[in-house]
């Protein structure tokens, strides 16, 4: 498997998490952390700018799907 490949498993497993749970992946669950760090990188890369062009059309969809699945504090 290349990593191309590998990120795009990573790409489409984190979009399926957030359509199934409703939510971003948490760094607080163990089972979870390796997602919450995956995004993590992956944003760090786009904001320095170094983020492969193919791969900014892809992560900006999965950024707005995350906007749209933000956690929503009960106490406001």
């Amino acid at each position: 498997m290349t990593r191309d490949e590998e990120w795009l498993a990573k790409y489409y497993e984190y979009a399926n998490f957030i359509k199934t749970n409703g939510r971003c992946p948490s760094k607080h669950f163990l089972e979870e952390h390796q997602l919450h760090s995956w995004w993590k990188h992956n944003r760090q890369l786009l904001n320095a700018g170094t983020m492969k062009l193919e791969r900014r059309e892809l992560f900006a969809r999965l950024v707005a799907l995350a906007e749209g699945n933000r956690h929503v504090n009960q106490y406001e």
